[in-house]
């Protein structure tokens, strides 16, 4: 093995290893262990998220004001929300949704987003993301609460109602993808801390993402490329 690829699995288990070090902070004791292993010589294997549907995909921005959301972690209804302020304000300044190029990239911890309720409460996804549920004011949320919520479901101060539920935003054309690196180590470290197979989880996992939402290689891939394809980049939170 060539110099630059020690370099290269170095940095890799020093990434891993300050991930692990972040969950244990957090308190995400299920996660933070089989993550500390993986820092060590035992990686997940990761194939590359299926690259060429992700350029493919990619390649599908339109409008002329175009943006990319960066949803890092649960952070309330924020990742949600501004999609749609973005579209409500551009349409009161008279650019309609057509014109307007809205992508959510979901990863690290705001991947559980991308899935059906019904992995949440397999998983326990509230508890191994930190997610609450703004819905019913939960601290660990049993279901998505952004998938399909009952209209009504969210309302603004000043505003009213908001739809601001996955499926109604990409009604109105928001893209949303997630991220295959941050699901291969998640899934894993899941699996291990249940005593599953790693492989199976993550098939598991990528059975159950909600529909129309494109797994990308990375999170940084896709919000690196949604800025090449001219997408003004925004933190979600």
């Amino acid at each position: 093995m060539s110099t630059n690829d020690n370099s290269r699995q170095t940095d890799r288990r020093k990434f891993l290893g300050s991930i692990a070090t972040g969950a244990a902070a957090l308190g995400i004791s299920t996660v933070a262990a089989p993550l500390q292993t993986f820092a060590g010589n035992n990686l997940p294997p990761m194939d590359d998220g299926g690259v060429e549907d992700a350029v493919a995909w990619m390649n599908k921005i339109k409008g002329t004001h175009k943006v990319v959301f960066d949803a890092t972690q649960p952070h309330g209804v924020f990742p949600f929300a501004w999609p749609r302020v973005f579209l409500l304000t551009n349409g009161a300044v008279g650019v309609p949704e057509k014109d307007c190029g809205v992508m959510v990239v979901l990863r690290h911890d705001a991947i559980p987003y991308a899935m059906d309720s019904a992995l949440w409460t397999k998983y326990n996804f509230g508890e191994v993301f930190h997610a609450p549920d703004p819905t019913t004011n939960e601290e660990k949320a049993k279901k998505n609460p952004f998938w399909k919520p009952a209209p009504g479901t969210f309302k603004f101060p000043g505003i009213g109602e908001v739809q601001i539920g996955i499926n109604e935003l990409q009604q109105a054309g928001v893209m949303f993808c997630v991220c295959n690196a941050a699901i291969t180590v998640y899934s894993a470290a899941v699996a291990q801390g249940m005593g599953k197979d790693a492989a199976e989880v993550k098939k598991d996992w990528e059975a159950g993402l909600l529909p129309g939402i494109q797994i990308v290689p990375s999170g940084v891939w896709a919000l690196g490329r949604a800025q090449q394809k001219g997408c003004a980049y925004i933190f979600a939170g």
